[in-house]
């Protein structure tokens, strides 16, 4: 089993969509980032590359470079995924919480877990996703940006399918 855990935040701005978690939120302002900006994908995908030793989004999909402009973080996610996958894990669950003063996030929630499962090819209830308010305190409280963070549980698939084997041999 591995564990890790993922953080990212993004100013909102004027002129831009809201993307949380793959999901378009209507809103009078967007966040601010060289991709899509959607921090909750963002945070998982730090988790993620954080459970396998990977380093982050940043070493894997640079701010400077014009291929990842306005890039889809879904995709970037599945990229991610591969990445894990070719390590020999998959994924328990994903627990997430996304810190946010405006907009109301809860009508959202289950079309954002939707799109995350679809992606990771896994059920619904394997990804949990709150959102929260900082009371008004701090850049979130202001309705400055945005935050997410997300903590994954990875399991090895060759390890889990030579213990479940062993299992069902004892049995």
């Amino acid at each position: 089993m591995r564990i890790g855990q993922g953080y990212d935040v993004h100013r909102l701005v004027e002129g831009r969509k809201l993307i949380i978690g793959g999901v378009e939120i209507p809103y009078e302002k967007g966040l601010l980032g060289h991709s899509d900006a959607d921090v909750l994908t963002h945070a998982i995908m730090d988790a993620l590359l954080g459970a396998i030793g990977a380093g982050d989004i940043g070493g894997h999909f640079p701010d400077n470079n014009q291929q990842y402009k306005d890039a889809d973080s879904l995709v970037l996610l599945k990229q991610v995924l591969d990445l894990v996958a070719a390590k020999g894990y998959s994924i328990v669950n994903i627990d997430a919480t996304i810190i946010a003063q405006k907009p109301k996030m809860a009508n959202f929630i289950p079309q954002m877990r939707q799109k995350i499962a679809a992606v990771a090819t896994i059920s619904v209830e394997q990804i949990n996703i709150k959102a929260t308010t900082t009371e008004g305190l701090g850049f979130t409280g202001r309705s400055e940006g945005i935050a997410a963070q997300a903590v994954v549980l990875l399991q090895n698939v060759f390890r889990s399918s030579i213990n479940n084997e062993a299992q069902s041999n004892i049995i």
